[in-house]
C-alpha cells in the first residue's frame, strides 16, 4: 500500500509540475504570434468608396479607436470587461509608424479578416474580426482609411501595450485563433433580398450577434448561427464607468426577446436609442445613426427568422 501511495504522490507531483510550466508558458509567452501571409491587394478607391468606409467606421471602429481629441489615434478601453485584462486601442491615423499608414493594402485586410497583424501578432478577441465581410465593404474601408478624413491626420501617439489576462492568454492558445483567409470573392446578398441582407448585416458587417449572444467566450466567429444563445442576449459588459449593462434578448421571443416589437419600434431603438417603453439604451448600446432605415429594417426581418429563445435578461440586469 505504501508503494501504491507513493507511485500515486509521484504521479500527482508530476502532473502539478506539468501544469506550473504549462501555466507559466502561457503567462510568460503571452499571445501567439503567426505567419503572415498578406494578399497582393492595391485597392482602387473612388469618393463612394471613401464615403462608405467612412460610414461603417464609424459603426464599428470609431467607438473604440477615437480620442477624446476626435482623432482615431486610439485610446484606453475602459469598458473591456475585467476578466480580459486591460487594452489599447491602436492608433489608425495615416501615421506611417505609429498608425495604419505603416500597413500595405493586404496587410490591412490580412489583419481586418484573420485577426493577424502585420509582426504576426494576434489582435486579441476584443478587436473585431471580419471574415463575412464582402470584398467590397472590406476595400471601402481599406479606401477611407487611405483619404484625407480630418480625423485620420498622422498622429504620432504610440498607445501602450495591452495587457492581456492570463484567461485571454489561455483562450488565445486554445478557442480564439486567428480565422482563414478566404479562398474565393465574397459578394454581398442583394439589398431586394431583405432577409439575406439583413443576415449580412447583423453577423458580417455591422455584427451585432457577438454582444448580443450570452458570451465572448462562445462566439462562434465562422459560423455565428451556431453560437450559444444565438441574439439571445445576456452578455455582461461594462460601460465607461464599469457599471454592468446586460445586453438585450433580440429573439422574435414575445415575452422575453422583441416579437412583440413593431418594424417601426425596432428602427427607432436602433437608429435613435429609444426602445418602445421610452428608456433610453444605455452604453455599450449607442444609436446606430449611420445605419440606413433600409438596413435596419433588413436586420429587423432577419431577426424575426431566427429560433425565438426565452431568456429574460432584466433578471440578471437591465
Amino acid at each position: 500500500m505504501k508503494r501504491v501511495l507513493k507511485i500515486v504522490g509521484l504521479i500527482l507531483g508530476a502532473v502539478a509540475i506539468l501544469l506550473a510550466i504549462g501555466a507559466a508558458t502561457i503567462h510568460f509567452g503571452g499571445i501567439p504570434s503567426y505567419e503572415v501571409v498578406a494578399p497582393d491587394l492595391k485597392v482602387e478607391a473612388d469618393s463612394v468608396m471613401v464615403a462608405e468606409g467612412k460610414r461603417l467606421a464609424t459603426m464599428v471602429c470609431s467607438q473604440c479607436h477615437m480620442a477624446g481629441n476626435g482623432q482615431l489615434e486610439g485610446k484606453y478601453m475602459p469598458d473591456l470587461p475585467a476578466m480580459f485584462g486591460k487594452a489599447w486601442t491602436a492608433n489608425i491615423t495615416k501615421h506611417p509608424q505609429y498608425g495604419s499608414g505603416r500597413y500595405s493594402d493586404g496587410e490591412l485586410a490580412y489583419l481586418l479578416r484573420t485577426g493577424i497583424k502585420r509582426d504576426g501578432g494576434y489582435a486579441p478577441p476584443w478587436m473585431p474580426k471580419f471574415p463575412h465581410l464582402s470584398d467590397q465593404d472590406l476595400h471601402s474601408v481599406i479606401a477611407y482609411l487611405r483619404s484625407d478624413a480630418p480625423e485620420l491626420a498622422p498622429s504620432d501617439v504610440a498607445q501602450p501595450a495591452s495587457q492581456p489576462s492570463f484567461l485571454t492568454k489561455f483562450l488565445c492558445r486554445v478557442a480564439f485563433k486567428p480565422l482563414p483567409y478566404p479562398t474565393q470573392p465574397i459578394a454581398p446578398p442583394p439589398i431586394t433580398d431583405k432577409v439575406a441582407y439583413g443576415k449580412y448585416l447583423a453577423t458580417g458587417k455591422v455584427e451585432c450577434f457577438s454582444c448580443h449572444s450570452p458570451s465572448f467566450e462562445n462566439t462562434n466567429i465562422m459560423e455565428p448561427e451556431k453560437t450559444p444563445g444565438f441574439f439571445s442576449g445576456g452578455n455582461a459588459m461594462p460601460d465607461m464607468e464599469g457599471n454592468i449593462i446586460v445586453t438585450r434578448n433580440l429573439t422574435p421571443d414575445k415575452e422575453t426577446g422583441i416579437g412583440n416589437w413593431t418594424e417601426e419600434e425596432f428602427i427607432k431603438t436602433v437608429k435613435h436609442g429609444q426602445r418602445p417603453n421610452g428608456q433610453i439604451v444605455r452604453y455599450p448600446m449607442v444609436p446606430y445613426l449611420a445605419l440606413t432605415d433600409e438596413e435596419a429594417s433588413a436586420i429587423y426581418a432577419y431577426l424575426r427568422t431566427i429560433p425565438a429563445i426565452r431568456n429574460d435578461v432584466d433578471k440578471v440586469g437591465k
